[in-house]
């Protein structure tokens, strides 16, 4: 699976970690920064682009990481066609695909340890849609928010 993935300062170490990994079980891997740490770095310049890959295509699902997962999240929900979620249990990382088609992961890299991040994304990934009529009708009443309340 092509996955993308960002994270600012506070989750370049579990950012760095996470890639590894995924890397090695076979995933094609898009990191979209940071490239190195930088503590005075934002998460909304690597979080974006992310978002923007995941709404476009360009890769399937995407992670994003900061301090606490809170403004990742935040951020990559601000772009059309994304729903991310912020995750830190395994019931809501598989979930939130299966009932809201959850396309973005957001953690916390100062809130959550390796081993169970990638427990969390390996789930996620695992997830499908289940594409049932009444989760199938939520999320098109979000994406119609989306189109509502697009800037002009």
């Amino acid at each position: 699976m092509r996955v993308g993935i960002a994270s600012d300062h506070g989750g370049f170490i579990l950012k760095e970690q996470i890639v590894y990994l995924l890397r090695g079980s076979e995933h094609e891997v898009e990191d979209f920064g940071a490239l190195q740490l930088c503590p005075d770095d934002d998460y909304p310049d690597y979080v974006i682009p992310l978002a923007e890959a995941v709404a476009a295509g360009s890769v399937v699902r995407g992670i994003a990481l900061c301090g606490s997962g809170v403004g990742a999240s935040i951020c990559a929900n601000k772009v059309a066609g994304v729903r991310a979620g912020l995750i830190h249990d395994v019931f809501s990382a598989h979930q939130g695909v299966e009932d809201d088609d959850m396309n973005v992961f957001s953690l916390g890299g100062q809130v959550i340890g390796t081993a169970l991040a990638w427990e969390l994304i390996e789930t996620f990934l695992k997830a499908r849609f289940s594409g049932a009529v009444r989760h199938q009708r939520r999320v098109d009443k979000v994406k119609a928010l989306e189109m509502n309340h697009a800037a002009p």
